[in-house]
């Protein structure tokens, strides 16, 4: 399988391209660090490309040169996201912009290309998006921007899988939790600040929440993500899997 995945220059993203890799397909990472992306992709001996998720000309050149090195594309995971913390009532404009832009926008313009994509190849496609814990859950501190961008991919996972299953072509999310990422190290160190504690009382809280009672790492995700996009999930379509330990926010 082809598959082309945004937000691939590290974090989830990488270990998702490493882990579908090893499974035989061939990836095409795209990430908007170009300098990361090439790097993922020298590593696992395949195409990288800078993507701006925010732009349907990036997102469509990008899988214009996927298409023209390895062919049609059958698989699309929609990856590429971002998060900041603030209290509600200080969350800035331009953050609230820049989470939807990127989190939500950048997931509807990515299933269109994918899907115009596998429609005009008469490609039974896979997409997978990105979604979080905090779309189950939106009780999340200081995340109340990025949890209306995330509820917004699952809403839109659904309706892409009612309204595109006719052309065979499935659509789910993965919802992940408290991963170890250089996102969450941020996050990390956010949340001590605004909670005026320590960066290691931040991490404890985190997993505590984890009933599994370790952080999640990204190939706990990537495995999942290779699932969905397999046969095996063939007659899966429309859900946001957590992915999460058991993790929940109260």
């Amino acid at each position: 399988m082809n598959v082309l995945i945004t937000g691939a220059g590290a974090g989830i993203g990488a270990a998702i391209a490493r882990e579908l890799t090893d499974r035989g397909h061939r990836v095409v990472v795209t990430d908007i660090d170009e300098t990361a992306a090439l790097a993922v992709a020298a590593e696992l001996d395949t195409l990288g490309v800078a993507v701006d998720v925010t732009e349907r000309a990036s997102i469509g050149a990008a899988a214009e040169r996927a298409e023209a090195a390895y062919g049609p594309l059958e698989g699309w995971v929609s990856n590429a996201g971002v998060s900041s913390m603030y209290p509600f009532t200080d969350i800035p404009e331009a953050e609230w912009d820049r989470n939807m832009d990127i989190n939500a926008k950048g997931v509807f313009l990515s299933g269109q290309e994918a899907a115009e994509r596998f429609r005009a190849s008469g490609t039974r496609g896979v997409i997978v998006n990105t979604a979080s814990m905090a779309a189950k859950q939106g009780a999340a501190p200081f995340l109340a921007h990025y949890v209306a961008s995330k509820f917004a991919v699952v809403g839109l996972t659904q309706a892409m899988a009612a309204e595109l299953a006719p052309y065979g072509i499935r659509v789910n999310a993965v919802c992940p939790g408290y991963v170890a990422t250089g996102m969450q190290t941020r996050e990390l160190e956010w949340e001590a600040h605004l909670r005026g504690v320590d960066v290691e009382e931040v991490q404890r809280l985190y997993i505590e929440d984890t009933p599994m009672g370790r952080l999640e790492t990204p190939e706990d995700v990537a495995t999942v993500v290779a699932f969905l996009l397999s046969n095996d999930a063939g007659f899966i379509t429309g859900e946001a899997i957590a992915v999460n330990g058991g993790a929940y926010m109260d």
